[in-house]
């Protein structure tokens, strides 16, 4: 069987649904409207204008809701720029330069420095 359309929401209808009314004061063009609920019904009869109403599908046509376009800009992403930036008191290029020494000259230095220190507070003492 054919699903129907409700003519004010804009919904399908499935077989054994819904419900159909006959205007009869007035002689319209279309003898049966089918609505697929109540509410649809009842805002139908107080002339509502489905087009302001926010559930329904005209609304959604007009508001431009739900649509290929707006599902294609919530997927896009923007990209990260990867900017080459210091590391609080040093800057880049001298960071760079203690990435590229080697670990044997790195501990090496480190061992130089601490008795160095070693040194200054051994002096601090004699005075």
């Amino acid at each position: 069987m054919k699903k129907e359309t409700c003519s004010f929401s804009g919904l399908p209808i499935h077989p054994g649904h819904g419900k159909r009314y006959v205007p009869t004061m007035v002689v319209s063009t279309k003898p049966v409207l089918p609505f697929v609920t109540k509410k649809s019904r009842a805002l139908f009869l107080k002339k509502k204008n489905p087009r302001k109403v926010g559930w329904t599908v005209s609304y959604r046509r007009t508001m431009k809701k739900g649509t290929q376009e707006e599902m294609q800009k919530r997927r896009a992403r923007r990209n990260k720029k990867s900017i080459n930036r210091g590391y609080s008191a040093m800057d880049y290029d001298a960071l760079q330069k203690k990435k590229s020494t080697k670990p044997a000259d790195r501990s090496a230095a480190k061992a130089a420095a601490l008795s160095e220190l070693k040194e200054r507070k051994a002096k601090a003492k004699k005075k």
